[in-house]
């Protein structure tokens, strides 16, 4: 092989091992790798130079002869994916990988420096961050500034094939949002963070688009590859000099933002939904009858089939709310009903009007509901347990490295008479192949996973050894930010800033970190409320205020984690816990705990003898927030029972609540209040339709507020 043809490809020589284990696998390129060392690689030609066995070839494609006489070639510009070889093996074969290592082998020993031909330089989690994201061009030239929108659609075509292009053009029409991360002087590669997926560009040039690293399934790498490419393409175009980080892609994103938010309001599936919500809004949860349930279930898919996830989400656990009120279950809550109702409605409103969220955003639009995976590996943070009487419900929440953010893979089993399991029984039940106890602390590697918008996943059980689990050992300590928090007070800065919950997108699992604690300051326990609180602290000094009640579901699990916290399992490294914020810093839900013996589990964890002495004094009253629930609880009743049939004891009610909160100050709300019952009273229930949601949305909104500043 030549030093023309060694460096004819500088796009392959960028990719170090653990990017092509996280383009092929692990296996293949160590076997690839062995051929290469024993002698029985590729001999390699580029731009019509022989190889050695009288075979020329067409300009521009780089070939490869192995010594058992298989063939092996790669277009330029394209990805391995779109190799070809005569040993017949489908997809990304062990040759094709050979064929890099050796362009990757030569190319070095003709600048004299070390190759990478290993495989400890990766694992695939991690892909994207090896030579191609170092610092300079892979030829050892000044790094120059690029994008991967700079490739134009017939080379993007060429790259990642026509048939991909044509199918993420029907994602573009419908509009997606994209995260990006511009490469730099220090990191040159780039990647976007789509609804679904991530992908990485590893090569710092436009013609190593193909070499593209994502985790979506090889069926749709073609297609998120292009979203990509396109959301890179609107960010320059947006701003040159300066592209933004976070954009707007096709859909409304193209159009005026007056004119986008417009139609996207008004699309008739949509208006459906609204129709049918305010059907629901004057009959009353007590009168929904099968054919208005049916409908709801009819336009929930209609709204998924358009991928307006968040709306499609909100009917979904309306209608659970709703199948939960008839048979008497225990999950039914009249304020989280009306609360739904709500949101659909804020949703609505707010895609229509000029807000700080895009028109995709409130209304999750742009995306398949679910995205196969490929190989994935996942970082288990522990796992919640809930129920009903009539069964129960196992939450393992999980940490996707590439993507940066947590997931949940959700459980659910029914219970038959008598059968009362709490969560350390639960601990020895299966899912995803693993007993429950063993998954919620792993580390889990899969080829059969699914991810939605929502950031929930599926972990499919038809393929043999498709999925496996390992202990989690220390992987919270590699986590990216901002899965893993370091920094308190940036982090509630950050958390103060985000829109109001009725209208952000609705990720399951979005508000799951981990938290590093440098020290426990104090713990306490209130048996009045059966509410355990502890007080730690950041290596910068900052505090956070741990606080967990009680789960009946897993009585033992608060005196489990006051054994974490008093250090009598080690020192506490890190927790697993739901993160919001209040006045006061930072509050952690706790959902797991490591120390100095590794990972435990609360819920999952049988009692480990009461350590809780009762020393922490009961909560004062909030008089602002007690007026704010009570008059929601005299709206969710109004929503419950139906307006067109309100009696004269829920009007009190709500007169009632709107003098509680006149008495706290709280005019603006108490106005909306009575505004709602005026409007029953003189107009009538349709008309009062309107005006029930903008107090239900005044409230709300004002609630949240109040907990975020005290």
């Amino acid at each position: 092989m030549t030093g023309e043809a060694a460096t004819a490809r500088p796009d392959l020589l960028a990719l170090d091992s653990g990017t092509l284990i996280a383009l092929a696998n692990r296996g293949l390129v160590k076997r690839a790798t062995k051929e290469l060392d024993a002698g029985a690689g590729a001999v390699v030609s580029v731009d019509g130079e022989e190889d050695g066995h009288g075979h020329g070839h067409g300009r521009g494609t780089l070939r490869g002869r192995f010594p058992d006489g298989t063939e092996v070639s790669l277009p330029p510009g394209a990805g391995l994916d779109r190799g070809s070889c005569t040993c017949g093996a489908p997809g990304i074969c062990r040759h094709l990988i050979g064929l890099v290592l050796a362009c990757r082998r030569a190319a070095a020993e003709v600048s004299g420096t070390p190759a990478d031909g290993g495989t400890g330089a990766g694992t695939g989690a991690s892909a994207g961050t090896g030579a191609g994201a170092g610092a300079g061009a892979p030829d050892g030239s000044a790094w120059e500034p690029w994008s991967p929108g700079g490739l134009d659609d017939e080379a993007l075509s060429a790259a990642v094939g026509a048939r991909a292009v044509t199918g993420a053009r029907r994602a573009l029409a419908r509009g997606y949002t994209a995260r990006l991360h511009h490469p730099t002087a220090t990191a040159p590669a780039a990647w976007a963070e789509l609804p679904t997926c991530t992908v990485r560009f590893p090569v710092p040039a436009a013609d190593g688009i193909g070499l593209a690293v994502t985790d979506a399934a090889d069926a749709r790498r073609g297609e998120a590859i292009a979203l990509a490419v396109w959301a890179f393409r609107a960010a320059v175009e947006a701003d040159p000099a300066d592209p933004p980080a976070q954009v707007d892609v096709g859909g409304s994103g193209e159009r005026r933002a007056g004119e986008g938010r417009a139609r996207t309001a008004t699309s008739p599936e949509l208006g459906t939904a609204a129709a049918l919500l305010d059907d629901l809004l004057l009959d009353g949860a007590v009168h929904a009858g099968p054919v208005l349930a049916t409908a709801l279930r009819r336009s929930r898919d209609e709204l998924s089939a358009r991928s307006l996830h968040w709306p499609a989400g909100t009917l979904a656990d309306l209608i659970e709310q709703l199948d939960d009120h008839a048979a008497r279950g225990a999950r039914y809550r009249a304020e989280r009903y009306a609360a739904l109702v709500t949101e659909f409605h804020a949703r609505l409103r707010a895609a229509g009007h000029t807000t700080r969220l895009s028109a995709s955003q409130i209304l999750g639009s742009g995306e398949r509901g679910d995205t196969p995976l490929r190989r994935v590996r996942l970082t288990a943070l522990g796992c919640r347990i809930s129920g009903t009487p009539q069964d129960r419900t196992a939450e393992v929440f999980l940490a996707h490295d590439n993507a940066r953010t947590g997931l949940v893979l959700r459980r659910r089993w029914s219970l038959a008479p008598g059968q009362e399991p709490t969560g350390p029984e639960l601990a020895a039940r299966r899912v995803a192949g693993a007993p429950l106890g063993a998954l919620a602390r792993a580390n889990l590697v899969s080829e059969s996973a699914s991810r939605t918008p929502g950031l929930s996943v599926t972990i499919g059980a038809g393929r043999v050894a498709s999925t496996s689990v390992t202990p989690v050992g220390s992987a919270w300590s590699g986590l990216p930010e901002p899965v893993l928090l370091r920094d308190f007070a940036a982090h509630a800065r950050a958390l103060d800033r985000l829109p109001p919950y009725l209208v952000r997108p609705r990720t399951e699992a979005g508000s799951v970190h981990v938290v590093e604690v440098r020290e426990v300051v104090e713990l306490g326990y209130d048996p009045a409320e059966q509410r355990l609180e502890a007080t730690v602290r950041d290596s910068g000094g900052a505090v956070a205020t741990v606080s967990a009640t009680h789960n009946p579901y897993s009585p033992g699990a608060l005196d489990v984690l006051a054994a974490c916290l008093d250090g009598s399992r080690g020192e506490v490294r890190f927790l697993s816990a739901f993160v919001r914020v209040t006045g006061g810093g930072l509050v952690l839900d706790p959902i797991a705990v490591m120390t100095a013996g590794g990972v435990t589990v609360p819920d999952l964890s049988p009692a480990a003898g009461s350590r809780l002495a009762a020393n922490l004094l009961p909560r004062p009253r909030d008089p602002i927030a007690q007026a704010l629930e009570g008059a929601l609880a005299a709206l969710a009743v109004a929503a419950e029972l139906g307006l067109r049939d309100l009696g004269e004891g829920a009007r009190t009610g709500l007169e009632e609540a709107a003098t509680g909160l006149s008495r706290t100050g709280l005019s603006v709300a108490a106005g909306l209040v009575r505004a709602f019952l005026g409007t029953l009273r003189e107009e009538g229930p349709a008309a009062a339709v309107r005006a029930w949601v903008d107090a239900q949305i005044h409230l709300l909104s004002a609630l949240e507020l109040h907990a975020r500043a005290t």
